[in-house]
């Protein structure tokens, strides 16, 4: 069983930071990918940034320059790292994780970003 709890989601106004954490727990033993999506209302979950075990990062377009994210392998934690936020950042973002042996994926239950203009 593996269990994934989010933190760090809030309202924020436009240009503010907010930095979201994930931790993983469970029957956990190697994690390969971390990452975190968002779903904005009426449109489809989309990837927001990934980071793999050799710590590899890839982000989306519309959040390069703006967004950071790492990982804490001893922790089995992934953090996001949000400044410069736009109302458009407004989600539901959702934290991601692929183990290693096994590829069995699992996702965080959401915590909702909030962007105020």
């Amino acid at each position: 069983q593996v269990r994934l709890v989010e933190s760090g989601g809030g309202l924020v106004q436009a240009g503010g930071s907010l930095r979201l954490s994930c931790a993983a727990s469970g029957s956990i033993f190697s994690i390969n990918d971390m990452a975190w999506h968002r779903q904005a209302p009426g449109k489809q979950r989309e990837l927001v940034a990934r980071v793999t075990i050799s710590g590899s990062t890839n982000y989306a377009d519309s959040v390069k320059g703006r967004f950071t994210i790492s990982r804490d392998n001893a922790k089995n934690t992934v953090y996001l790292q949000m400044n410069s936020l736009k109302p458009e950042d407004t989600a539901v973002y959702y934290c991601f994780i692929r183990q290693s042996r096994t590829l069995n994926t699992y996702w965080g239950q959401g915590t909702q970003v909030t962007v105020s203009s």
